[in-house]
């Protein structure tokens, strides 16, 4: 019996990525520009739980989640280490998180697509390396022939980054929590990917010790 078509596989242990990763990656989408809380994968169980409402009116500027069997470890934030000249940052020990532009209002998350990495955005939450690929959703009519961040309109990156600067901060504290480096195009985006899939590995190896 595929016990595959029983029960509905976890986001992250059981979706696969893809067969042409890292040109083109499969995402699991968490939440979408209408949310007005901030969806996240339990990790024990793979149902989309509430992270928290939005502390403030801003909102998520594209589709958002995860590489699936992919983990932000050592061999990921190395590059973030390299591009400081630091050595103490590690990952965040979590999946590693995508933005998937397109011009279609898609209404709700829990769902798969089909996405084509371009770049990303360096990220530090508390000292982790905490990146955000940037893609853009296959054979989308407007952003679907785009192969680089540098194609994007800088308006969307600046919503970005401004998004993933603030969505952390609690009202009435002036503390920063995340930290935006840089943004960097496709193929350190493939590099970062690679290496979160190796981390991945790393990690469900050493979980089965």
């Amino acid at each position: 019996m595929d016990l595959h078509r029983i029960y509905k596989s976890h986001p992250w242990h059981g979706i696969s990525v893809g067969d042409n990763v890292p040109e083109e990656v499969r995402a699991f989408i968490e939440i979408v520009p209408t949310d007005t809380v901030k969806y996240e994968v339990d990790k024990a169980s793979g149902y989309l739980s509430i992270d928290r409402p939005q502390k403030f009116s801003n909102i998520v500027p594209s589709l958002y989640g995860f590489i699936p069997k992919s983990y932000c470890g050592p061999k990921m934030a190395e590059l973030t280490n390299k591009a400081l000249a630091r050595v103490d940052i590690e990952g965040d020990g979590d999946p590693l998180d995508i933005c998937v532009l397109t011009e279609k209002d898609v209404t709700h998350g829990d769902i798969i697509v089909n996405a084509i990495p371009i770049g990303g955005l360096r990220l530090l939450d508390h000292n982790q390396a905490d990146d955000k690929i940037i893609a853009v959703l296959k054979n989308d009519a407007v952003y679907g022939a785009m192969a680089d961040i540098e194609q994007v309109p800088t308006p969307i990156i600046r919503r970005l980054i401004h998004y993933f600067t603030t969505y952390k901060d609690i009202p009435g504290e002036n503390i920063t929590r995340m930290k935006f480096v840089s943004t960097y195009g496709a193929k350190v985006a493939h590099d970062v990917i690679n290496r979160s899939l190796e981390d991945y590995n790393d990690y469900m190896e050493a979980s089965d010790r």
